[in-house]
C-alpha cells in the first residue's frame, strides 16, 4: 500500500515539474534556434547566439529594461521604508485611534482589483496635475508612485509577521542601559528584521518589474516598460529575441534563487553548529 502511495505521489510530482517547467525548456531551446518562426526549428544553422546578439542591438528593448530597472528599484526601496514604518506602528501600537481602519487600508491594494486600483491613480495624478500642476503628465514618476502604492502592501505584511517574532526583551534592555527609542530601532529592532526587510525589497521589486496593468493606467509616451513592450510584440507574433529576453530573465532568477538558497543552507548550518557547540559547553 505504502509502495502505491508513494508511486502516485511521485509521478503526481512529476506531472506538476512537468506542467510548470516543459514550457520554460521549450522557449529556452528555441531561443537557439536560428529560423525567424519560434514554431520551426532550423536544424542546418541551429543552434546560434544571433537572437541574443540582436537582443543587445534592440535599444527598444535596452531603454525598456533599463527605465523597468530603474522604476523598479525606487519602488522597491520606497516601498520598503514606508512599509516598515507602517508595519511598525502597525505591531507596535496596538490601541492608536484608528489603527483598525489604517490596518484596512493598508492591506487593501493587495486584493483590489489591478485595473481599479490603476484607474483610481490615474483619475487622482489627472486631478492633482490640475489642482498643483504635478505630476506633468503620465511617465515615470507616476509609475513608481502606483507601484508603491500595491507593493508598500506586500511589504507591510512581510515585516509585521517578522517584527511578531521579535523578542521585545531585547529592545526594554536596551531603553533600560538608557539608549533613546530610534536608537533602539536603529541598533537592535533593524538588525533582527533585516531577512524580512531584504525579502520584502526583492518582492517588491519583482511587483513592479512584472506589473504591466497598473502601468498601462498610468504611462505616457516615452515611458514603456519592458512588460507592456514585450506584451506588444506578443500581440503581433512572438519573435525569437523575446524568447532570448526570456531565457535572460529566467537565468537571472535561477541564479539568484541558487545564491539565496545557498546562504541560507550555510547560515543554517552554521547556527546548528553554534547551537552544537554551545550544548556542549553547557553539559
Amino acid at each position: 500500500m505504502n509502495d502505491r502511495r508513494s508511486f502516485f505521489v511521485l509521478t503526481m510530482l512529476v506531472f506538476g515539474f512537468a506542467f510548470l517547467y516543459l514550457p520554460i525548456i521549450a522557449m529556452v531551446i528555441y531561443s537557439f534556434n536560428a529560423s525567424r518562426l519560434v514554431t520551426v526549428w532550423d536544424s542546418a544553422n541551429s543552434p546560434t547566439l544571433a537572437w541574443y546578439v540582436e537582443l543587445f542591438h534592440n535599444s527598444q528593448i535596452m531603454d525598456a529594461a533599463k527605465l523597468s530597472f530603474r522604476i523598479a528599484s525606487v519602488n522597491a526601496t520606497g516601498a520598503v521604508i514606508l512599509g516598515t514604518l507602517a508595519a511598525f506602528a502597525l505591531q507596535r501600537y496596538r490601541k492608536f485611534r484608528g489603527r483598525a481602519m489604517f490596518g484596512l487600508l493598508t492591506t487593501a491594494p493587495m486584493v483590489l482589483p489591478e485595473v481599479i486600483t490603476g484607474l483610481s491613480l490615474l483619475l487622482l495624478f489627472v486631478a492633482l496635475e490640475q489642482g498643483i500642476g504635478w505630476p506633468s503628465g503620465r511617465g515615470a514618476t507616476t509609475i513608481t508612485i502606483a507601484h508603491m502604492t500595491f507593493s508598500m502592501a506586500y511589504a507591510i505584511v512581510v515585516i509585521q509577521a517578522r517584527l511578531a517574532t521579535v523578542d521585545r526583551s531585547l529592545e526594554e534592555a536596551a531603553m533600560d542601559l538608557g539608549a533613546r527609542p530610534w536608537k533602539v530601532f536603529a541598533v537592535i529592532t533593524l538588525p533582527l528584521i533585516a531577512s524580512a526587510i531584504a525579502s520584502a525589497w526583492v518582492l517588491a521589486f519583482i511587483l513592479s518589474w512584472d506589473d504591466i496593468v497598473i502601468t498601462s493606467f498610468v504611462s505616457g509616451p516615452g515611458s514603456t516598460t519592458l512588460p507592456q513592450l514585450v506584451f506588444s510584440k506578443v500581440r503581433l507574433g512572438v519573435s525569437p529575441d523575446i524568447n532570448a529576453l526570456a531565457t535572460i530573465l529566467v537565468l537571472i532568477v535561477s541564479l539568484a534563487v541558487v545564491v539565496a538558497g545557498t546562504y541560507m543552507m550555510r547560515r543554517d548550518r552554521r547556527r546548528m553548529r553554534d547551537s552544537q557547540a554551545a550544548q556542549g559547553a553547557t553539559g
